[in-house]
């Protein structure tokens, strides 16, 4: 298994919404995070530790602003936690090593593909196209990934 862990060269290199979103629980304006709209094939990593968080084939347009999946990659990965800032009780979601905040989990999801909306930050995120996949160790995740016509 891969050695993953919050990494402070690589929180260095953050820009500062990056920083802001992962390391102080900050969440990007709705409809401006880079993989909104990505349909391609792969998987999202966390942009700290590089753990392996969501697929694309578990992304879904949930029309909240923000990337939704409707579970993660490897549940071991992914960390939920009680938030109840801003006068609101939420599923804070953060990645198990990396610690990094990812966004929040709703139970309004497509209920025929479980009935969870994992709503992410593309803040967080690195994504790894399924053509980089083995190559940067993430090989053993390629079945679950579909090629997206």
């Amino acid at each position: 298994m891969a050695d993953y862990r919050k990494d402070m060269d690589v929180i260095a290199t953050l820009d500062p919404e990056q920083y802001r979103v992962t390391q102080e629980s900050g969440t990007e304006r709705p409809g401006t995070g880079k993989y909104l709209d990505n349909k391609e094939p792969g998987i999202y990593v966390d942009i700290v530790s590089g753990e392996p968080l969501f697929a694309s084939s578990d992304k879904y347009e949930s029309g909240c602003g923000w990337p939704s999946f409707t579970k993660p990659l490897v549940h071991e990965f992914v960390a939920e936690l009680s938030d109840t800032t801003h006068g609101m009780v939420r599923t804070e979601v953060r990645s198990a090593h990396g610690d990094s905040h990812l966004g929040h989990v709703f139970n309004d999801g497509p209920p025929d593909r479980g009935g969870l909306r994992y709503c992410i930050n593309s803040a967080s995120l690195r994504f790894v196209h399924k053509d980089d996949m083995d190559g940067e160790g993430y090989g053993k995740y390629l079945d679950q990934v579909e090629d997206i016509a």
